[in-house]
C-alpha cells in the first residue's frame, strides 16, 4: 500500500519528523519548504498524497491546495493539512479542496494512518467502508490534537 508523499512544511524539524515516520512504514517521501517549492516539483514528483502546513513563507498551505486543485494534472491528488489548525482554518480548507486535517501536535502513528487512508482514497479504494468521494474535499476527516 505505501506510496509517494510530498511533505510541505517550512519547519525543517517537522518535515524530518513526518519523513522519518512515513519512511519507517515504507512510504517514499519527498519534501518541500513551502507552497511555491511544492508547485515547482509536484509534476516531477507525482505524489500519491500531499501534506501541507498552513502558515509558510511565499505561498501558504491553503492557497497551495487551491492551486493544486485548479491544475488538471494535480486536481485529484489527496491533500492533507498538517498544521496547528483551528476549526475556522479547517472550514476554509474544504472549499480549497483539502481532504483531511491533522492538528499539531500529532501522534506520529495517527499521521501515518491518515496518510495511508489518503493513499487508498486517491487510488479509488474504499476508505473506512465508504467509496471514494466524487469531488476533492468531500472527505470530512478532522483529527484533533494528540495528547
Amino acid at each position: 500500500m505505501p506510496g509517494r508523499v510530498l511533505v510541505v512544511d517550512d519547519n525543517k524539524v517537522i518535515r524530518q519528523l513526518i519523513r522519518v515516520n512515513l519512511e519507517l512504514e515504507g512510504f517514499e517521501v519527498v519534501t518541500a519548504a513551502d507552497g511555491a517549492e511544492c508547485l515547482e516539483i509536484v509534476h516531477r514528483v507525482r505524489p500519491d498524497v500531499v501534506t501541507l502546513d498552513v502558515v509558510m513563507p511565499r505561498l501558504d498551505g491553503l492557497n497551495t491546495a487551491a492551486r493544486l486543485r485548479a491544475d488538471t494534472r494535480t486536481r485529484d491528488i489527496p491533500i492533507a493539512i498538517i498544521s496547528a489548525c483551528t476549526q475556522p482554518e479547517a472550514d476554509t480548507g474544504r472549499p480549497a479542496g483539502v481532504d483531511a486535517f491533522l492538528a499539531k501536535p500529532f501522534e506520529p502513528a495517527e499521521m501515518v494512518r491518515l496518510v495511508g487512508r489518503l493513499v487508498r482514497y486517491g487510488r479509488g479504494e474504499d476508505v473506512d467502508g465508504l467509496p471514494r468521494a466524487e469531488a476533492p474535499g468531500d472527505a470530512e476527516t478532522v483529527v484533533h490534537p494528540a495528547g
